[in-house]
């Protein structure tokens, strides 16, 4: 993912959980934040400590990082989005993080039909 397209900022965080809408499911939550003066989408991800070590929070977020790289044409542009991993996924494996994934953003109405 290139760095345009990452959240990084406290500040963008705060702004997306006080304004942004969330939607959730057992293994995810989202919050999703319309930006009108971007064209393009970011994300930003947290995974807690207690999912894990570093490793297996670092192979969650390069789980969703990969599902949502695969997502993207399907994505709503212009949005800022950040995604919490909640403790279920900590023994998921690729395809089942792409698939809660891909529901929890459906959920939310900001994946388009494919």
């Amino acid at each position: 993912m290139k760095k345009e397209f990452r959240i990084k900022k406290n500040n963008d965080f705060q702004a997306a959980f006080k304004k942004g809408r969330s939607f959730a499911n057992r293994q995810f939550v989202v919050y999703s934040l319309e930006k009108e003066d971007q064209d393009f989408f970011r994300i930003g991800l947290s995974v807690s400590k207690k999912l894990g070590n570093a490793v297996a929070r670092n192979r969650i977020k390069r789980y969703v990082r990969q599902s949502i790289f695969e997502l993207q044409d399907n994505l709503t542009s212009g949005n800022d989005y950040v995604i919490i991993a909640r403790k279920p996924v900590a023994e998921m494996d690729f395809f089942e993080v792409k698939k809660s994934l891909t529901h929890v953003l459906k959920v939310g109405k900001v994946l388009k039909k494919s």
